[in-house]
Formats: C-alpha cells, structure tokens, sequence
C-alpha cells in the first residue's frame, strides 16, 4: 500500500500542502466525492493520476470528501448519507491519493448557507433538476468552491451522474474557470449494476430488482441500430417485467442532454438515462447510444 493521505481538514491547511507543488510547477488533480468509496470513486482516483503524472514524476492528487448539505432536498438522506472517512481513506491510500481534504460545513460555508452560489440554467430544471429542485444549484456551488480552493489543472467526474458532468463542464466553460473536467466511465458490478454509494441501502431482494437499469439500458443499446424509438421500446420492456421498480424516466438525448433532432443522422451519438426507486432508494444510470435512422423490420 501507498504512503497514506494527508488530511486537511480547513482551507488553510489544504494551501499549505500544496504551495510547494504549485511552486515546483507541478500539475495538481483533484476527484471531489462525498466520501462512502468505492471501487468506482477509485477509477476516478486513477484516472486524475494518470493524467497529472510526467516525465516519471506526478504531482498532487487531491481527494475531497465532503457530504454537501445544499445538495439535499428537505425529503432526501443528508442525515442517513453514509460517513466512512476511516475506510475512505484507506482506499485513497491504496490508490496513492497525495492529500485528502475533509472539511466541516462551517469550514465550506463560513457564515451559514452562501447568498452567492451557481444557477445552473436550463439544464438543471430537467431530469434530475425538476425531480430535486435545487439540487445542481448546490452541487455547482461547491464544485466552484473546491476548484477555487484547489486550483487544480484537472478535476475528474463519473460519467454515472451524467447530467452532473454534462452541467459542470458547461460551467467550466460559461464562467471560465481554466481547468480540464473529465469524465470516468461508470464501474459496474459483474451483472451490471452502475456502483453507487447508496447501493448499500439496498436489501438482497432488491439489490437483483436494481439490475433491471443497467439491463434496461444495454437492451436500449442493442436496439439503437433501428432508431430511438426501437431502442426506447426495448429497454421499456425490460423495465416492465422488472418487479419493485418505480421508474422516475426514461429518455433519449443527444450528448449534451438536448432533445434529438427529427431526423437523426446514420452514426449519430446520443445518451440514455435512467431514474428509478427500489424500495426507499432512487438510483440513476445511463449508457452512450449510437443511433442508426429507423429500419423497416
């Protein structure tokens, strides 16, 4: 096992550690998480790693693990959201994390909840937005807040939480934030199942029932070489046989989440996602479409 972590636990401590990293000219990456780890968060883990090392010599990784209360709706599992920072950081020591930043809420939000945070536009009004209001507006403002106090070169998101990474990018963008956002393939459990940290509320019965996402979304991958519409059809289908699942939606859209043009060109790419509760538990997947025009069968 690697070196353990540094903890930082305020601002000032985290500065300090990476002072010297910035003055060497080294590059720094940063995986912000709300901590319960899993094998999925360490893909993310390596993936920033990859990317800040040069010429044999890496500069910082920086973990964050910080559980952000303005992303909690007033009916939703702030309080019941797992806290593992002991296992936490074992795994960011597995997989050679350079500095873990765990700080309070008082330390984050000085003063109570800011008066100045990040609308998230359009895009956070739809899917996960109309289901959680406010929900982006939260996750924008502190992700603004973690690349403010990091400063780092590259910062990297799970392409699990889709909307998420399509909002944070068009942020880096529209307000100029100067750092490169890249997005992680979802880590799937051997039958398919996307990792989630809040599969461990799952009980066994409904940890088979949560399958019928993934299931749903490969059968939509299968059939996108005969359209949208077939590919809708197909993983509607898995989802209607799937017992103790209370879908939320289902849709089709192109890479950036905007509706499908009419007429959709041979090849074209686009994006399925899925929102669905199991028992007390909402889960969200998707999968990459290549669609294909509508054959005749």
């Amino acid at each position: 096992m690697s070196a353990a972590p540094v903890l930082a636990h305020t601002r000032e401590e985290l500065v300090t550690l990476l002072t010297a990293a910035r003055a060497g000219g080294e590059q720094v990456g940063l995986v912000p998480t709300m901590g319960a780890l899993h094998e999925g968060h360490a893909s993310l883990l390596r993936a920033a790693r990859e990317r800040v090392g040069r010429a044999g010599h890496s500069g910082p990784v920086v973990a964050s693990v910080f559980v952000n209360p303005l992303q909690f709706g007033a009916n939703e599992d702030l309080d019941r959201y797992p806290r593992t920072l002991e296992a936490d950081l074992e795994l960011c020591a597995r997989e050679g994390v350079d500095v873990v930043f765990a700080p309070s809420v008082d330390e984050v939000y000085p003063g109570g909840p800011p008066q100045v945070t990040v609308h998230p536009g359009p895009l956070g009004e739809v899917l996960e937005g109309k289901v959680r209001p406010g929900h982006f507006g939260g996750v924008l403002t502190v992700v603004a807040k973690l690349l403010g106090l990091v400063r780092p070169d590259v910062a990297v998101f799970g392409q699990k939480d889709y909307q998420q990474l399509t909002l944070i990018r068009r942020m880096v963008l529209d307000l100029n934030l100067g750092v490169g956002i890249v997005g992680a393939e979802t880590v799937r459990e051997d039958d398919g199942l996307a990792l989630s940290s809040r599969n461990r509320y799952l009980d066994p019965e409904q940890r088979q029932q949560a399958v019928a996402l993934s299931r749903a979304l490969f059968a939509a991958q299968q059939g996108a070489e005969y359209g949208a519409e077939v590919a809708l059809d197909e993983a509607r289908a898995e989802l209607r046989a799937a017992p103790g699942v209370d879908l939320d939606y289902l849709v089709i859209t192109d890479p950036d989440l905007a509706e499908l043009p009419a007429v959709v060109p041979p090849g074209a790419p686009a994006r399925i996602l899925v929102a669905a509760r199991v028992g007390d538990t909402r889960l969200i997947d998707n999968l990459p479409l290549v669609l294909e025009p509508r054959k005749d069968s």
